[in-house]
């Protein structure tokens, strides 16, 4: 299962009812965050959601309206007495940026370890956690912006009747189920002895500042949630989204249309955009699945067979 609870859903400036850009993950103890607009915090604390979990933070880009939450952030996990290390994730220049803005929160009692993303599409998995995977694919931004894609792999069904009719002792079973290899006496117990094929996992990608191009596609394919920017609404302002490097709600659904997502939400809305809901006809004649975001919006991502015994 993955936790998804979009935290703020606007773009370029924070209004009363609308924060900046924000979205927390969490699955198996785990809360991963992208982005830290201003506001992220208040809106963890409505959500009811700690920062002190946080284990990993994914910057798209470094502009004030998707970073500038994060001093505040810090000292907050500070003061909530965390001291595991951190992860943070972003284009080139993030250690530098970090640091920058850490002059108004230079102490906290916490390591806070850099991965600056220099290729066009990486991938890479956290420490102690071989199924869930980060993928980050560059965009299409004024300046160098990535967007990302979360995998949860699962394995195979485990075969109780194959590890009873190999005679494995149960205190294994486990260990094989969570993929391990063990070394007995009479030989080698691996996985594939006891579990079935690989089975669906989950997917949730996340995309903003861009115009349409194949890393924002390739977050979207597939995902059982895809989560868009739409800073414009209205197609008139199609040139001013080219201008400035963003897209239309429709430019938007046109991804998922290609890119085949089970949902699209969308985000990152301009400061002008007050009822999004007025566009949503046009944009689900392009993508029927398609909602829009809103502060808070939050699902559950559950497994095949947890949905259908739900």
């Amino acid at each position: 299962m993955i936790d998804v609870c979009l935290l703020g859903s606007g773009g370029m400036m924070p209004l009363p009812y609308r924060f900046l850009t924000s979205l927390m993950v969490r699955y198996n103890g785990r809360s991963i965050l992208i982005d830290c607009g201003e506001g992220t915090q208040v809106a963890l604390k409505r959500k009811g959601w700690s920062p002190k979990p946080i284990d990993v933070i994914l910057f798209t880009h470094y502009h004030a309206d998707h970073i500038s939450g994060l001093p505040g952030l810090l000292l907050t996990m500070g003061n909530a007495e965390r001291t595991e290390p951190v992860l943070m994730v972003g284009p080139k220049g993030l250690e530098r940026v970090v640091n920058s803005l850490r002059v108004i929160a230079p102490e906290i009692p916490f390591e806070i370890r850099f991965k600056e993303l220099r290729e066009p599409e990486e991938s890479f998995k956290l420490p102690g956690d071989k199924d869930f995977t980060i993928h980050a694919y560059r965009v299409n931004h004024n300046v160098t912006c990535y967007c990302y894609a979360m995998t949860l792999e699962r394995t195979g069904k485990f075969d109780v009747k194959r590890a009873m009719a190999l005679d494995l002792p149960k205190p294994y079973w486990g260990r094989l189920q969570r993929g391990e290899t063990i070394e007995t006496e009479n030989g080698l117990l691996t996985p594939d002895m006891v579990l079935g094929a690989p089975r669906k996992g989950l997917k949730v990608g996340y995309c903003t500042d861009t115009r349409p191009c194949e890393g924002a596609v390739k977050a979207a394919e597939g995902a059982d949630l895809f989560i868009c920017e739409g800073m414009y609404g209205e197609e008139d302002k199609i040139a001013k989204a080219k201008e400035h490097k963003h897209m239309t709600f429709c430019e938007a659904a046109q991804i998922a249309r290609k890119a085949k997502p089970a949902r699209l939400w969308l985000t990152h809305y301009s400061p002008s955009l007050t009822h999004p809901d007025e566009f949503m006809p046009a944009v689900r004649k392009i993508f029927p699945a398609a909602a829009p975001g809103k502060d808070g919006k939050s699902t559950e991502l559950l497994f095949e067979q947890e949905e259908e015994n739900g």
